[in-house]
């Protein structure tokens, strides 16, 4: 078994899941999940807690066990606490502005870069060089947020581009004449 599996997933007090045999379904107050499953693991509810454990012994099934765990674990912090990612713009002229359900991005580029969010995930920009995604879906803000920071990679010289504001670039040295 998957040392990720062994834990159980603890439900907060708001947050309902209901199991079903191929399909589990979160709800909460930032609004409901629903993740497929396949037969090779086996979740079961016990009090406010959710456990799962692979079905046989297999490599397939104790890997996806851990999986799985991991998986409702974020569709339950998704529903009561969402996620958020952090992008930061680095580069004289580099900003963006969020309108509506859209980013506009000014990257250097001859063009502006206009971004649509899909359906769940919200977009902030406290400042012109900032932008916060949020959404109830981790895997659906991550991609989101890799999309957008993919316009332009921050390059390893000066740094310009748009990164993660946890993201550490190193900078390398310009040649020596």
């Amino acid at each position: 078994m998957s040392r990720v599996a062994k834990n159980p997933v603890v439900i907060p007090a708001k947050v309902e899941v209901v199991l079903a045999a191929d399909l589990v379904s979160v709800s909460g107050p930032l609004g409901s999940l629903t993740q497929a499953l396949s037969d090779a693991v086996v979740l079961a509810r016990v009090g406010e807690t959710v456990t799962v454990a692979a079905s046989n012994e297999s490599q397939h099934s104790r890997a996806m066990s851990g999986t799985v765990r991991a998986l409702v674990a974020n569709m339950v912090q998704g529903v009561s606490q969402g996620f958020t990612r952090k992008l930061t713009l680095v580069g004289v002229g580099y900003k963006a502005q969020a309108q509506g359900a859209a980013v506009n991005l000014d990257l250097g580029y001859s063009h502006p870069i206009s971004h649509q969010m899909p359906a769940g995930v919200t977009v902030e920009t406290p400042t012109q060089t900032e932008i916060i995604l949020k959404g109830v879906n981790k895997q659906v803000v991550g991609q989101v947020a890799a999309q957008i920071r993919a316009y332009r990679k921050p390059e390893p010289y000066k740094g310009k581009g748009v990164r993660y504001s946890d993201e550490v670039v190193i900078i390398k040295e310009t040649k020596k004449k």
